[in-house]
């Protein structure tokens, strides 16, 4: 099937398109980053609870993180912010998202903005929560444990640049399903590409494994692994109910 655009824009005129929701999406992070900077004491203790919870005690019988340079806690505190602004805003970063690809959908093809909007943000939650809950107290404990002969002092900015990588990062990777979906339903890909590439999959997701987890054991990156390959099978079953009657439609 030739599909065409329901509405015909110039290159610059996608540029402009562009632009314009960068800009909308950038507004809603930072109206977000205002109202996290309220309550950031309490975020930034909710964060470090992974790390905390494995700490011994410190001299006052609490155990902190230390920072080494004065700027260090307000940058902190900036992340922290930032972090969970993004969170907050994710279902209006992906409205903006759904707003720009809208035009190159048929008319019927652009009611699916509520289901859209709804999944991106379900899975892009699903990943954070995945990380924050089950990857990064696993890699936490495992790193702790491997220096437990040393003192540990664990810098705020360290702490926080690793945490921004693993959260985002598995909650990238969780939107693996609606990306199916889209190139499914444009018939980019189907099910049988899947299937036929689902050991090369097998590979790339354990590579993907072993580069945003922060833990070299095979344990943690397991743990985070077979959640993909269970995402990668659920995107087979969707590319399925998408096109049941498609034969291998995927270029390559």
């Amino acid at each position: 099937m030739t599909r065409k655009k329901t509405d015909e824009m110039s290159f610059f005129e996608h540029l402009g398109e562009l632009r314009k929701r960068i800009v909308w999406s950038l507004a809603f992070v930072f109206l977000f980053f205002l109202a996290s900077w309220a309550f950031v004491g309490k975020l930034y203790h909710w964060l470090s609870l992974p790390v905390l919870k494995f700490l011994p005690p410190g001299p006052g019988g609490e155990s902190k993180l230390a920072f080494t340079s004065l700027a260090e806690p307000f940058m902190m505190y900036i992340k922290v912010a930032f972090i969970s602004s993004l969170f907050a805003a994710s279902p209006f970063i992906f409205h903006q998202l759904w707003l720009f690809i809208s035009p190159a959908l048929f008319p019927k093809e652009k009611r699916w903005v509520i289901p859209f909007v709804f999944a991106t943000t379900f899975f892009f939650l699903l990943g954070g929560a995945f990380g924050y809950f089950v990857v990064f107290p696993l890699a936490c404990k495992f790193f702790l444990e491997i220096g437990s002969d040393f003192q540990a002092i664990i810098t705020i900015n360290d702490y926080f640049s690793l945490a921004f990588r693993v959260l985002f990062g598995i909650a990238a990777l969780f939107e693996l399903p609606v990306l199916v979906f889209l190139l499914a339903k444009l018939r980019i890909i189907s099910a049988r590409f899947l299937l036929r590439y689902f050991k090369y999959a097998i590979v790339a997701i354990f590579v993907l494994a072993a580069v945003i987890t922060p833990t070299p054991d095979m344990i943690t990156q397991t743990l985070f692994a077979v959640p993909m390959i269970l995402l990668y099978l659920l995107s087979i079953l969707i590319a399925r109910i998408v096109n049941p009657g498609d034969k291998d439609e995927a270029q390559g």
